[in-house]
């Protein structure tokens, strides 16, 4: 069967649907009753995938302008999975903007939200949506900075944190490695900061144990600025010692991570040692998220959510805004942050999400 016969059928798209975490959210999808086209830039795996799964399949490179517009026309929306998104996103944004398609993402990459952000009011005239970050790079931060400021409308700072138990994917772990040459970064008075990597340490307490932690520059310093309006933002990810004490070395050698030959060592290096997760490792990990927010009268608000490992949540948050989108349209358009088109508390009705403190 050939790409354009396999099309039929289907009126939405899931890109690098080859890959670990696109694989995982075809499978769901299909499960849930769903017949999503799959496509990527690896025609014998999209192929195989797509038999395996009895799914539509249209299989094409970002780089063919003219193909990847074939491969979204008559979809509503496109889901996309491939990263890194700094080098993914712009050709899939193009081609949505271009055929009227709704765009999603699986980022937490601050340039790619701040990208999109930036064609807000191209989306907004052909009546479409733009969110990134509908996995747990930002769902379940983005929730928690939106239930903190329900809770303290007055909040002049908010400090998010997280502990992925399992660690980070394979695609957060090179996506970092590529944002190492700009440093960390913080939010000062609702502008963005650059700052030396692990600029901050502190500890969050998780089931009575003091956990240390280092500033990050996570998605949320771009997106819970968004969504809350609070000024100040600082994002940490629980980490021990010794790997701050490594983070705070990289600060010598930064100016070589800003060469793309380095880069794309250190993410061979990761792709080759970084293997995804087998389903029983991530039946057995989860991860954490901390929320704080403060006024400048002193009053404050904490929260503290639960969520299954990282991989499954982004699966299942992910499927869950696009039922939204193909079952109930949204009535907004133009770029809009997971909380913002689903709602703050979004979050906790996602499978095995639970509410730890503060809710």
């Amino acid at each position: 069967m050939s790409d354009e016969e396999s099309k039929a059928g289907a009126d939405w798209l899931i890109y690098g649907a080859n890959g670990y975490t696109g694989a995982l959210i075809a499978e769901e999808a299909v499960r849930r009753g769903h017949r999503p086209r799959l496509s990527g830039r690896n025609r014998e795996r999209v192929s195989a995938l797509a038999t395996r799964l009895g799914t539509p399949h249209a299989a094409c490179d970002l780089g063919d302008a003219a193909a990847l517009r074939a491969a979204i026309a008559g979809c509503r929306l496109v889901l996309h999975c491939a990263g890194p998104f700094s080098e993914t996103s712009r050709a899939m944004v193009d081609a949505c903007l271009a055929e009227g398609v709704h765009y999603l993402d699986i980022t937490g990459e601050i340039d790619v939200f701040s990208a999109c952000h930036g064609r807000s009011a191209e989306a907004a005239a052909r009546g479409i949506c733009l969110v990134p970050g509908v996995g747990f790079d930002v769902v379940p931060t983005d929730g928690v900075a939106a239930m903190l400021k329900e809770a303290l409308p007055e909040a002049t700072s908010l400090v998010l944190a997280f502990e992925a138990g399992g660690g980070l994917s394979v695609g957060t772990a090179k996506t970092s490695v590529a944002g190492l040459g700009k440093g960390g970064r913080v939010r000062r008075g609702g502008v963005l900061i650059e700052v030396p990597p692990a600029f901050k340490t502190r500890t969050f307490v998780r089931g009575g144990k003091a956990r240390s932690a280092m500033t990050i520059p996570w998605g949320d310093v771009f997106t819970a600025y968004i969504t809350t309006g609070i000024p100040d933002i600082e994002v940490y990810i629980s980490a021990s010692p010794a790997t701050i004490a490594s983070a705070r070395r990289l600060r010598w050698v930064r100016p070589l991570l800003r060469f793309g030959v380095v880069t794309r060592f250190l993410q061979r290096r990761i792709a080759a040692s970084l293997k995804p997760p087998s389903p029983e490792t991530r039946a057995k990990t989860n991860a954490y998220i901390w929320g704080e927010a403060a006024a400048k009268d002193g009053r404050a608000a904490r929260i503290e959510i639960e969520t299954p490992n990282g991989y499954d949540l982004t699966v299942t948050a992910a499927l869950g805004v696009v039922e939204r989108l193909l079952d109930s349209p949204s009535r907004t358009s133009g770029y809009l942050t997971p909380s913002q088109l689903m709602g703050s508390r979004y979050v906790l009705s996602l499978p095995g999400v639970a509410a730890r403190a503060g809710l």
